[in-house]
């Protein structure tokens, strides 16, 4: 029997303030695939990574995560499978190490607590150094914010991984550093937000381009 893919995406619309930005999008990512979703702003692309999160409601449409459908009832449980990189990180103002530790203080990670060995490692594929560690998270650049934070979602090994825009803020090197590392990955199911595409993105299996819709509210 094949197993439901871990991204199931039908006829997703989305609509703010009485105009629709998506309508009838579909997408299906299977186990273990790379998928870059492509388009300039205003798309909805960041948007649909919300809706498979559960922090937006589409205005018509169908989610599934692990072949089981996304509603108020299993959203905060399927979340458990998914690990969110945001294109501005927020790490407030405790140090680096705190904020990349305190996810395994929760229950949900404890029997994870072990994975924070590989933390210098990861550090060192993205181009880090260690003593970021020791450093406030507010103090950090756009750049750095983003690697550490795509460091903590690699560390936390959950089998589908979301990226919105993860080397938007990084210069040449640092942004290949970060594709060698995605494209090192293997089991993980990637979805990754991008506005442009190019040679760099090549380790995707493939893109998904989104182009920008504005339909008025109601109109079939």
């Amino acid at each position: 029997m094949t197993s439901p893919p871990p991204i199931e995406i039908e006829r997703l619309a989305l609509a703010f303030e009485g105009r629709t930005v998506l309508e009838d999008f579909s997408l299906r990512v299977a186990a273990g695939e790379k998928v870059v979703l492509a388009g300039p702003s205003g798309s909805g692309k960041s948007s649909i990574l919300a809706c498979l999160l559960g922090f937006l409601v589409p205005a018509a449409g169908r989610i599934a995560v692990q072949g089981e459908a996304l509603d108020a009832k299993s959203v905060w449980r399927l979340r458990r499978a998914m690990a969110l990189v945001q294109q501005e990180p927020a790490l407030g103002e405790q140090t680096v190490q705190a904020w990349i530790e305190e996810p395994f203080a929760f229950h949900a990670n404890e029997a994870l607590r072990d994975h924070l060995a590989r933390l210098p490692d990861w550090l060192a594929r993205l181009r880090l150094p260690p003593g970021i560690l020791r450093q406030k998270g507010s103090d950090l650049s756009g750049g750095e914010k983003q690697r550490v934070a795509l460091a903590a979602a690699l560390l936390l090994d959950r089998p589908i991984l979301l990226l919105d825009e993860p080397a938007s803020a990084l210069d040449p090197d640092s942004r290949q550093a970060v594709y060698a590392a995605l494209a090192g990955l293997r089991g993980q199911t990637l979805l990754m937000i991008s506005h442009d595409v190019g040679p760099a993105l090549d380790f995707a299996d493939r893109t998904v381009r989104i182009a920008p819709r504005e339909i008025p509210h109601g109109r079939a």
